[in-house]
């Protein structure tokens, strides 16, 4: 134990630990990270030295390399759309850099640039995570499978080798290898990847099987229906990839105008360099005049004009649980205008648990006496029925003995002897049989509201059952209430839960709008039928059957503590705290966001109006003209910034 307890502790001079080293490589694998980091580096270290008055030797070379390490993808950018007969932002924003450091502006320049190398390089990094978590999806299925051959015997292939027919092997606690039928066996399939089922589903002889999921305490023979490129679990990479590819790009509200905006100060430039040299204008008061006009027109203040407020909501809403991807993120939450929730681990918690425990006449016990029976027997077992006993006896102060005798049957349930009395839990329709009766009846009234029953005996007579079910989350109602108010539409349940326990939940929740039995493909299908007709889509879910959606839909919120690593990747924003209220809190701050947004560009348009007309009509300083430039970027700034106050989130929760 010792040795065991010193090999786990970290060395202090080996460094960080290997997850961590990982991470920084994969990091620094992007050639975009790379290359901004470097740009900030050098930024770093000049403008202090720039700053302190130090001589033009010391930071000059620094900025240089800033310019070039920073302006290299974005200029490239620039350049290819240039070949394409377009002029985009990228292009502009690094003219004007270099204009800025050609008439001594090395500071302005240099801060222009490192904005747009971070931002491509956090680009880059977001879309890299997405593409190792599509693939890091098919580890779920395992690698190779025991086929059975046409003499009885076992031969271990790999996955991709099986073909549709064959018969594979699968003992209890394996993942299913691929798509197929149960040709024999008894068993229980935890499904919750594909379906969101919270409760494993019971399997027998005829039941469609799927691969990556967790075969239960029972082994099964399964005969290969589908390829393993065209599994369930493969389909949903691939369309979460699909997806991904093919989402329409989308800007942030300055940049849908950047084309005719990039072409006018470009084409007025060189308009004010060209033609007072046409009739013989002196060339450096030509020039200096052109490049203060570039640099009191160049977007500098209307970028920032976008990015502070959006900046601003992201880190208040990350101080209170909730991370946004990205400012484009940010700003199209403020858009949706109809909301699809999942249902397990969405609205409800995710956990089964013992909501009703109704005792039967005769059996001669109470509720704590049956419930420490049932937790005693139900201890050993790893199931999740037999955890929320056995939780329902904890929070009831009851402490279950030790059992003796124990065993569990796949889909039947578990026996145990407990003190002189034998007690068996489980299926109703296994321990009840065709019998009538009033655990018949409660039996039928459970599962009519959509909660699972459990039977418990007790020497062979049944003595109580047991409701299970998923429990909504607190403030779950609220919440859809107010998602339906900001958006106008009342919002929907996409699950693939049966519809009796979807139904539940739903009229838990106040929704009426309930979509059961729902695989990944249904729930694409059913965003983008919506998005067709006009609705821009705010899908919230959390495992990796919700991933396709969340990465189709307008806008994807995945709920984090719970969430799988494909869902919190396909999203564009996390609920690390899975506080469901934290999701209309968001949109409404990113509604607040546009707000400034638009106040923003209406303030940094004037204030570059003055100056160009100011520049065009008379003679603008360059000093003045950077002093008004750089007023009108703070002025825009501090006015984004407003967004930080925690009074910003408390009144975006209040609406």
């Amino acid at each position: 134990m010792t040795s065991s307890l010193v090999d786990d502790r970290p060395s202090p001079v080996s460094g960080p630990p290997a997850a961590v080293r990982s991470r920084r490589t994969r990091l620094l694998a992007l050639p975009e990270v790379r290359w901004a980091a470097l740009a900030l580096f050098m930024f770093l270290l000049a403008f202090p030295l720039d700053l302190a008055g130090a001589p033009a030797w010391a930071w000059g070379p620094l900025y240089a390399v800033c310019y070039a390490a920073g302006g290299r993808d974005p200029g490239w950018a620039g350049l290819q759309a240039l070949r394409e007969r377009r002029l985009d932002v990228d292009l502009l924003m690094v003219v004007a850099a270099l204009g800025a450091a050609a008439i001594g502006q090395f500071l302005d320049g240099g801060l222009l640039i490192v904005i747009f190398a971070v931002s491509g390089a956090l680009e880059a990094l977001a879309t890299r995570r997405t593409e190792d978590s599509v693939r890091g999806l098919l580890d779920l299925a395992p690698a190779t499978a025991r086929r059975l051959t046409a003499d009885g015997g076992e031969e271990s292939v790999e996955v991709a080798g099986l073909r549709v027919g064959d018969v594979v092997l699968v003992r209890p606690g394996e993942r299913l290898p691929a798509d197929g039928t149960v040709l024999d066996g008894t068993s229980e399939a935890d499904q919750a990847t594909i379906t969101g089922e919270p409760l494993p589903v019971p399997k027998t002889a005829g039941d469609e099987v799927f691969a990556g999921t967790l075969n239960g305490t029972g082994t099964l023979r399964v005969r290969v229906g589908r390829d393993a490129s065209e599994s369930v679990i493969a389909r949903i990479v691939a369309m979460v990839e699909e997806a991904s590819a093919t989402k329409a790009p989308t800007q942030l509200f300055i940049e849908k105008v950047e084309q005719r905006y990039s072409v006018g100060v470009v084409a007025a430039t060189l308009a004010l360099f060209a033609v007072p040299l046409a009739f013989g204008a002196d060339f450096t008061g030509t020039l200096l005049r052109a490049m203060t006009f570039m640099i009191v027109a160049s977007p500098c203040a209307v970028v920032l004009a976008t990015m502070p407020p959006l900046l601003s909501a992201i880190a208040n809403a990350g101080r209170h649980g909730v991370l946004v991807k990205s400012a484009v993120v940010m700003e199209r939450l403020a858009t949706v205008t109809r909301v699809a929730l999942d249902k397990t681990g969405t609205l409800t918690e995710g956990t089964p648990r013992v909501t009703e425990v109704r005792i039967l006449a005769g059996g001669g016990l109470d509720e704590r006496q049956v419930l420490a029976l049932a937790a005693a027997a139900e201890h050993p077992s790893e199931h999740p029925l037999a955890r929320a006993v056995v939780a329902a006896a904890r929070e009831r102060g009851i402490r279950p003995e030790t059992a003796r005798d124990f065993s569990a049957a796949p889909g039947r349930g578990v026996r145990a002897q407990v003190g002189d009395r034998t007690v068996r839990v489980g299926s109703p329709a296994r321990l009840l049989g065709g019998a009538a009766g009033e655990a018949r009846t409660a039996v039928a009234e459970m599962e009519e509201q959509g909660r699972t029953a459990v039977v418990v005996l007790a020497d062979g007579a049944p003595v109580a059952v047991l409701a299970v079910a998923d429990r909504l989350r607190p403030g779950a109602a609220e919440a859809v209430a107010s998602l339906g108010r900001l958006t106008g539409a009342a919002p929907a349940v996409l699950t693939g839960d049966n519809r009796r326990a979807a139904a539940l939940v739903a009229a838990d929740a106040g929704i009426t709008d309930v979509r059961a039995g729902l695989l990944p493909q249904d729930k694409v299908a059913a965003v983008r039928a919506w998005e067709e007709a006009g609705e821009r889509v705010l899908v919230v879910g959390d495992g990796v059957n919700d991933a396709p959606a969340l990465a189709a839909a307008h806008s994807g919120i995945a709920m984090g503590r719970a969430g799988s690593d494909l869902a919190l990747e396909s999203a564009d924003a996390v609920v690390v705290r899975d506080e469901l209220a934290a999701v209309p809190a968001v949109v409404a701050l990113s509604r607040r966001a546009r707000r400034l947004v638009v106040q923003n560009l209406v303030i940094a348009s004037v204030c570059i109006g003055v100056l160009v007309i100011w520049d065009l009509a008379g003679h603008l300083p360059l000093p003045l003209g950077v002093a008004g430039h750089e007023g009108s970027t703070v002025l825009v700034g501090l006015n984004g910034l407003r967004l930080l106050r925690e009074s910003a989130w408390r009144r975006a929760a209040e609406d």
